[in-house]
């Protein structure tokens, strides 16, 4: 905070105007587009304050995570079209996440090349207001944005400019609301720097971190290394509090007297961004605020039809789809319901390999019985009962298409364990589905949801001291990396088994690929469902090439040189 005290200048936020109206611009990015934006700045700057227009742009963008964030503090959607554009999906798919992040006037702006497309602009306008209906907007407008002519260029369409005085501006700086700010670094002591999402803060505030419970008060704040005597929401500020409140980035402090909820669990409204389509069980990567964590859809309350918003069964959820869905977080954060506060009632989800925006949010409220179920201490831990064993214990997770040897090599290395007297346990994909996944088929929601029970019980064995061996396709990287997640550092070990498709298929065992090919068995891995191989398994056994004897053997060589068996057996 030195910073802040050097200048000696102390100053308040100069606040905006009381009709500033926020303006979300997507869509298309165009130069015509640019302007409209700049001309909509200078025609609020002449009206002689009575109404002031603040546009954020991000036309162009093809990641959805800026629009989830811009659009909490904005009060209309700019969505900027062709002319010749067709009502496709990601036309449709900007106004109805605008929608969903709760701006409820949408404007279409139509770039009109020529006199003679008046009727395509036309039938454009009637299209997407026909989409939008279910939305429940308070308002939607389609504008004609004609091509520019002369050095000034085109000005703003009166009908535009007429629309947008004429609306409410629903979003304020909060002040109204409680203090919220994203803490957006690692702390050094008592000083925090963040983002100011809702309310207001001054000198002398008491402020408590939602995540360790702590509280201190404000002794100072800055903005941009001026010091001042308040921060409003949507500032990035500096705050010298008066003792440390042990707050990590991605928490948030808030007014001591109004803490917002905590909890890993909630009911939430969903719109599906992604071409793969949502499965249950599934693990993704979920951001609320500036916090991130795994997460996973639960359950699938409802499918949301686009055309009359009723609701309808589902199991899944594809591109353009919005339902009401449970979630569960691998770790407690803070929120409050999007009816509140927009800033910390949005999310995003992500793919966690590739990081891709996969869906978007608002949360409902929290499921309360997630609060009453707890963890029950036990005094044998895993380390006692598998000190007793004289092992580490450990996950060994053979993958690979049908045929590919998977269940011969983990069985091979079992015995071989068993025979040194260690204590292990082989869970193998058929024999699972005859007992604890028999309800399940193998549709893609039903082989996520199959490899999700597998690893949680595999969990529990490696708990017990273990050293466990699952044999199963797993033909999802994401699921493998969910078994992966749930163990300790080190205790996972992948051993991808590889043959190629034909070998597999030459070997065929069980017949399963002649079925396949006659369409007797669908979504049969490597034939008709996909098969996503390993990236960087611990271990990569080639059964093309050697015997499953020698490629058991490596894996056990390898459980020795990693520590796994008593000195002895390696």
């Amino acid at each position: 905070m030195a910073a802040a005290k050097e200048t000696g200048t102390m100053s308040r936020p100069e606040p905006d105007a009381p009709e500033t109206l926020r303006l979300l611009a997507c869509g298309r990015a165009s130069a015509r587009g640019s302007a409209l934006l700049s001309r909509l700045v200078a025609a609020s700057d002449a009206a002689d304050g009575a109404r002031r227009f603040v546009p954020i742009d991000l036309r162009g963008g093809e990641d959805h995570r800026e629009m989830v964030r811009a659009a909490a503090r904005c009060d209309v959607a700019l969505v900027f079209a062709g002319s010749r554009a067709e009502i496709d999906r990601p036309l449709v798919q900007d106004l109805a996440l605008a929608r969903l992040m709760g701006l409820r006037h949408l404007v279409l702006m139509i770039e009109a090349d020529a006199a003679g497309e008046a009727g395509h602009v036309d039938g454009l306008a009637a299209d997407v207001a026909r989409a939008v209906s279910p939305l429940d907007v308070q308002s939607f407008l389609a504008v004609p944005l004609p091509a520019e002519r002369g050095e000034g260029g085109a000005s703003v369409p009166a009908l535009l400019l007429e629309h947008l005085r004429g609306l409410p501006a629903a979003f304020t700086r909060a002040t109204d609301q409680p203090f919220r700010m994203t803490v957006d670094a690692p702390s050094d002591g008592p000083l925090l720097r963040g983002t100011v999402v809702s309310g207001l803060v001054r000198p002398g505030d008491a402020v408590v971190a939602a995540g360790s419970g702590r509280g201190a008060r404000v002794a100072a704040l800055a903005v941009a290394g001026v010091e001042r005597m308040e921060a409003v929401a949507g500032e990035t500020i500096a705050l010298h509090l008066d003792g440390d409140v042990g707050a990590a980035p991605g928490d948030i402090l808030a007014a001591a007297g109004d803490r917002p909820e905590t909890c890993d669990q909630f009911a939430a409204r969903l719109l599906w961004l992604d071409d793969e389509p949502l499965l249950p069980g599934r693990a993704y990567r979920l951001r609320v605020g500036a916090r991130e964590v795994p997460a996973s859809v639960t359950r699938i309350k409802h499918r949301i039809d686009t055309a009359s918003a009723a609701p309808l069964a589902a199991d899944t959820l594809g591109a353009g789809d919005g339902g009401r869905v449970n979630l569960s977080l691998a770790a407690p954060v803070a929120f409050e319901p999007f009816d509140r506060n927009r800033a910390l009632g949005t999310f995003v989800l992500c793919d966690p390999s590739s990081g891709r925006t996969v869906a978007a949010g608002r949360i409902d409220f929290a499921l309360r019985r997630a609060a009453n179920i707890h963890r029950q201490a036990v005094d044998v831990t895993k380390a006692a009962r598998a000190a007793a064993k004289a092992q580490r214990p450990a996950l060994l997770w053979f993958t690979g298409l049908s045929g590919a040897g998977k269940s011969t090599i983990a069985n091979l290395v079992e015995k071989r364990l068993f025979a040194l007297g260690h204590h292990t346990y082989l869970l193998d994909g058929d024999n699972v589905r005859h007992g604890l996944n028999r309800d399940l088929g193998f549709t893609a929601q039903d082989r996520v949801e199959n490899i999700r029970r597998v690893a949680e019980t595999a969990k529990l064995m490696v708990d017990a001291g273990l050293i466990t061996l699952a044999s199963f396709i797993s033909p999802f990287r994401a699921e493998r990396r969910l078994a992966r997640d749930l163990l300790a550092e080190g205790e996972f070990v992948e051993v991808f088994v590889d043959a190629p498709l034909g070998i597999a298929e030459a070997r065929d065992p069980k017949g399963l690929y002649a079925q396949a090919r006659a369409g007797r068995i669908p979504n049969f891995t490597g034939i008709d469902s996909p098969y996503e191989p390993p990236e960087a398994p611990e271990l990569h056994l080639e059964t093309d090439r050697r015997s499953a004897e020698e490629l058991a053997g490596d894996v056990v060589d390898y459980l020795g040189r990693a520590g796994f068996l008593d000195p002895s057996d390696a």
